[in-house]
């Protein structure tokens, strides 16, 4: 086994950076250049616990402030966490309220008409976390459905459906998920949403990307709008608090993303767009000083966890955020939710594709740090589980470009890591596990590999498989076989599928077998396409690898 990185490159910048994203709302910039400090102004960040003094009576919002919808997020077998975002005019940058704190009701009923209500209560939406509401709900009955609601004033919510999670004990027949991932606003219509919120699913596992800093143009970008127009502050990269916020603000009002999120509870991770393209823990994509890529940093991990249904566990200090956490469902499943961004090395020879070589295959390299490696290491060896998941960002199967010995390899995906990778791997067969189902995203693409323990050699043993979901919008339409599809499918024989529509994945764990159905619609740059399914493979359990279903 290659040793296990005991520093990362992630915690090379000094403490004194790190303080001065952390307490922003302090004014306590430490050692920052002027230029930090004046965006630090912008982001604005308040202390941990901070309350405004104010306090806006409910009954004086004239209009719905519900226009985000509302959300769940990481059942577990007794709570639920439920998510909503006051926002009358979430184009605005005061999302139409002021800086006072609003009482929120919420209740948790059994059925839909909300005639038996089990769980009641009153929160606060705090302007310092942009009118947001995370409640975590306890006491409920392990393995149901739930509905659920927000009042604010006269004003109700959309009704939201969720789930607790079976017993850590329980002997589970089943689990149905979704994974889905990269959904740029500016490249389509969330059309793949509106069909994934009329499937039978008991949670949607969202892979990263969940939005994009770019700008986007007053008709959306490809969505080419006639009817209306966006407002000028969108034509411009997220910087600040403000435009992060603002961004979520024009995501989140999509009714197929609201739709989805109504109808299913979410378990979410990041990419790197959520941030900035292609960063690496404290390394920019550009050359910017890295405190005031920290300070964006500290801005994108606050927007982040305001507009996501995350637990008290994942809310930021400052530019720090512990986002990987281990779910479990039943005896079934034990799902391992990494984070391959905010620890990881920087990437060797720049991050596209490059030919590997000494850089790139240090053994010191690291996508996850050594504290994340060592937590997910040892939570396999605890695992009792039947299928071990892990959702995370990019590809982890060995991914070559052209079937030639002068092939290049993406530096940004786990080919620029593989001594991280062969660790996990070591690890996981270490732990005895049978059923590794590694879920990806990123690529815009839909893969189905099978996990080898030599990816040189296709005779080598399968330990594992990976499902990639491909995008909801990014890229635009795509194509059943893009144009590289002969060269990839030619130099990685354990790639057992490719599909570049755009869409989502479910798949069906099962006590025997896990079945994935890849699902496409036919285009994103037009609404109301219809859903096709691409693909279907099944993986025995006890027998890692994909066959056709």
């Amino acid at each position: 086994m290659t040793p296990v990185q005991t520093s990362s490159p992630a915690t090379t910048h000094s403490p004194e950076l790190r303080a001065a994203a952390a307490h922003l709302g302090r004014r306590r910039f430490l050692t920052v250049t002027g230029a930090a400090a004046a965006l630090a102004f912008a982001v604005n960040l308040p202390t941990a616990g901070t309350a405004s003094a104010a306090e806006l009576d409910a009954a004086k919002i004239k209009s719905d402030p519900f226009t985000l919808g509302v959300g769940s997020g990481d059942p577990h077998p007794a709570s639920v966490l439920l998510w909503t975002r006051l926002a009358p005019s979430p184009y605005e940058s005061d999302s139409g309220l002021p800086r006072a704190r609003v009482s929120v009701r919420w209740e948790i009923s059994h059925d839909e008409r909300f005639t038996r209500i089990v769980r009641r209560g009153t929160t606060t939406a705090h302007p310092e976390f942009d009118h947001s509401v995370h409640v975590e709900v306890t006491g409920l009955d392990a393995d149901r459905f739930y509905f659920y609601r927000f009042r604010a004033g006269a004003w109700i919510s959309p009704v939201g459906r969720t789930r607790t999670a079976p017993a850590r004990s329980a002997n589970t027949g089943e689990l149905k998920l979704a994974a889905v991932s990269c959904q740029a606003y500016h490249d389509g219509y969330f059309t793949a949403y509106k069909h994934l919120a009329a499937e039978d699913l008991d949670v949607v596992i969202h892979l990263g990307d969940y939005l994009y800093e770019y700008a986007v143009t007053a008709v959306g970008g490809a969505r080419n709008y006639t009817d209306r127009r966006l407002p000028a502050h969108y034509n411009r990269e997220t910087i600040t608090l403000e435009d992060y916020r603002l961004r979520y603000g024009l995501y989140k009002s999509d009714p197929d993303l609201m739709a989805a999120h109504a109808a299913h509870p979410f378990i979410v991770t990041w990419d790197d767009h959520e941030t900035e393209n292609n960063y690496a823990g404290e390394t920019p994509e550009n050359d910017v000083p890295p405190e005031e890529f920290l300070l964006r940093r500290a801005a994108a991990y606050r927007a982040y966890w305001e507009n996501q249904p995350l637990r008290t566990p994942q809310r930021p200090d400052g530019a720090d955020m512990r986002l990987y956490r281990r779910l479990h469902f039943g005896r079934l499943a034990q799902f391992d939710i990494l984070d391959t961004r905010q620890y990881r090395s920087d990437q060797a020879y720049g991050d596209g594709w490059q030919v590997p070589g000494p850089e790139s295959e240090d053994p010191a390299r690291t996508m996850t740090g050594a504290t994340q490696e060592r937590w997910l290491l040892d939570g396999w060896q605890q695992s009792r589980a039947t299928w071990n998941l892990l959702p995370q960002q990019v590809t982890f199967a060995q991914r070559r470009d052209v079937p030639r010995p002068d092939f290049k390899l993406s530096m940004d995906g786990w080919d620029g890591y593989p001594a991280s990778r062969e660790r996990i791997l070591d690890g996981a067969e270490a732990a005895g596990l049978e059923n590794l189902m590694v879920l990806t995203g990123d690529v815009h693409v839909g893969y189905g590999f099978d996990l080898k323990a030599d990816f040189d050699d296709p005779a080598s043993r399968t330990v594992g498989t990976e499902i990639v979901a491909t995008s909801i919008a990014s890229g635009k339409d795509g194509a059943d076989k893009p144009s590289n599809w002969t060269n990839l499918t030619t130099a990685n024989p354990h790639l057992k599928f490719y599909n570049g529509r755009r869409g989502y994945v479910t798949v069906t764990l099962g006590t025997q077998q896990a079945r994935a159905d890849f699902k496409t619609v036919s285009a994103v740059t037009t609404p109301g396409a219809p859903l096709s399914t691409a693909g279907s493979f099944v993986t025995e359990a006890g027998d890692p690898g994909l066959k056709p279903a």
